[in-house]
């Protein structure tokens, strides 16, 4: 399973609507379904029941939702960077920025 399955999958597990979840990854609810049934068939059993008045996830495809979450939060942690880091350099003199029209301190008017 690619990382656009897992999303796919995370997507519909959670909210259990196709069409939500489809619109939520931003993708068409065809596309969706399509994605669902290749990890299925990748995986070799069903994650969804099929047979059931609403969507539902079969135990298999519950197991595979907690695995996939633990998997991106794990992620998610290790991609957080540690507090501090590289100190920035300061620029210019410590002066505050000129501004225009304004006399420089210590610089005489050039005459004419």
């Amino acid at each position: 399973m690619d990382g656009q399955q897992n999303r796919n999958f995370i997507a519909a597990a959670q909210q259990l609507h196709f069409a939500h979840a489809a619109k939520s990854v931003g993708i068409a609810r065809s596309a969706m379904i399509a994605s669902i049934k290749a990890t299925e068939s990748e995986l070799g059993h069903p994650l969804f029941d099929y047979d059931a008045e609403t969507t539902t996830l079969t135990t298999d495809g519950k197991a595979l939702l907690k695995r996939l979450i633990v998997e991106r939060d794990k992620a998610q942690a290790a991609a957080v960077l540690p507090p501090g880091g590289k100190a920035k350099a300061s620029k210019g003199k410590g002066r505050t920025p000129a501004v225009k029209g304004e006399r420089r301190p210590g610089k005489r008017r050039q005459s004419r």
